[in-house]
């Protein structure tokens, strides 16, 4: 569906100590880097996502109501994306828990990273009994 998708922020290092930390669990992995910029991609996906400076060189800003939602391969991971998100820094936008407004097995968390991005980690199905 999507090429890939870009999030601005400030300080690109900085941005690194949260997102590489938090994307992991998601299995989500640090693929290059660069003056102003960070790339990631998913296990077993070609497309990348970018965490960079604006190319405008103005400042970065989150857009109201934007964020990206991260597929989660359990329920275990949402709980570690959170913990480890509030670990690094992040802003507590929603702790981990079912959400049924939006379905039946919908769990999910929001964090805010310094910018003012929402990334979110959610798993949409039931958890397999183990």
């Amino acid at each position: 569906m999507f090429s890939h998708i870009a999030l601005g922020v400030a300080d690109v290092p900085a941005a690194r100590e949260l997102y590489d930390v938090i994307l992991a669990p998601l299995g989500v992995n640090l693929k290059f880097s660069g003056d102003g910029f960070a790339g990631y991609r998913p296990m077993g996906s070609p497309e990348p996502m970018f965490w960079r400076l604006p190319f405008n060189d103005k400042a970065a800003r989150a857009g109201n109501g934007t964020h990206v939602a991260f597929l989660a391969p359990n329920r275990a991971a949402v709980d570690e994306f959170h913990h480890l998100a509030m670990s690094a820094g992040a802003t507590d936008e929603g702790a981990p828990r079912r959400r049924k407004h939006y379905h039946e097995h919908y769990y999910g968390a929001y964090v805010r990273d310094r910018v003012g991005n929402k990334p979110q980690a959610v798993r949409h199905s039931p958890e397999s009994p183990t």
